[in-house]
């Protein structure tokens, strides 16, 4: 049972903590018109991207790492308790629909499993031994990377994820909101988004929320441009599976191609509604099957395959 020394003990951790800080300034925001509240939340929110700008060379440099080990068919994996950890499982599940990824490719792990995506589950996010346990299921490899999510930088669960899957041999990445955490010293690559205090003192689902959304858009785009899953800034690996996204397929080969509606509806049909191969097929002048080969030789990129082509 917790004691009133170990409560004492957190409390003054977290008030060392810039994303616990009290803001004096806003104590009395409850009594400001909700057109005041609104204008300042917006000014909180727009020092955000800066924030993330001082961070860019050590992302970029995580991103090059991340895609190197799934290149060869490792996984992204993120580990996070409450917002942090909603965070990454929506990440996750943004992947398949927009890269046509095999969801066991970048997974999201919460402290508390699944159930906690929508409720609070006490205690969860305190657990290391919890932490170990959920990548433990997972079976990582060297080629995985895990990457912990905590705006404390502190949070026993994702810290917990990121030591256990190093000493697995996978990658680490740390994400967190306080300089010198601990979360990004126990990574292989630390990135700390310093936002500040927030406008409710501690409620870190708000700028620290929104800096963590914006690297985790970047971790996982980047690396999936990387591999090749897009063309330009199309995204081509989408795959036809019903009419709105046969539309949308039909619509990219166009933006790529140029070609005439009835040229792509015949790439598309050849293909089996492959937008990737379909732009090959129109572009490189091949058949079908020779889309396929030709693709699969380049590791899924496009550019190389058309390069190989002669298109």
């Amino acid at each position: 049972m917790t004691s009133l020394s170990d409560h004492g003990d957190l409390r003054a951790e977290l008030e060392k903590l810039t994303t616990e800080a009290f803001r004096p300034e806003l104590s009395e925001i409850d009594r400001l018109s909700t057109l005041e509240i609104a204008r300042i939340m917006n000014g909180e929110d727009a020092t955000v991207p800066a924030a993330v700008a001082e961070q860019l060379s050590r992302i970029a440099t995580a991103i090059d790492a991340v895609a190197e080990r799934m290149s060869r068919g490792g996984r992204l994996v993120y580990a996070g308790a409450g917002t942090a950890g909603r965070l990454g499982v929506l990440d996750a599940s943004e992947c398949p629909p927009t890269f046509n990824t095999d969801p066991s490719r970048v997974v999201g792990v919460i402290a508390g499993g699944p159930s906690a995506v929508v409720g609070s589950i006490e205690g969860a996010e305190d657990s290391r031994e919890l932490a170990a346990a959920d990548l433990d299921a997972l079976a990582l490899t060297a080629d995985d990377t895990v990457v912990g999510i905590s705006a404390s930088g502190r949070t026993p669960y994702a810290v917990g994820a990121v030591e256990h899957a190093r000493k697995q041999g996978a990658l680490t990445i740390g994400l967190a909101c306080n300089a010198n955490s601990a979360l990004a010293a126990a990574a292989d690559h630390g990135i700390e988004i310093v936002v500040g205090p927030e406008l409710l003192t501690g409620s870190t689902r708000l700028k620290s929320g929104t800096a963590q959304k914006l690297v985790l858009n970047m971790l996982s785009t980047i690396t999936m441009i990387r591999l090749g899953k897009t063309y330009g800034n199309l995204m081509v690996d989408v795959r036809a599976s019903n009419e709105k996204l046969r539309a949308r397929s039909h619509r990219i080969v166009d933006l790529a191609t140029g070609a005439s509606d009835e040229e792509i509806e015949h790439a598309l049909t050849a293909t089996d509604g492959r937008v990737k191969n379909a732009v090959l097929m129109i572009l490189g002048g091949v058949d079908g099957p020779t889309a396929a080969r030709l693709l699969e030789e380049s590791g899924g990129h496009l550019r190389a395959a058309l390069a190989a082509s002669g298109g």
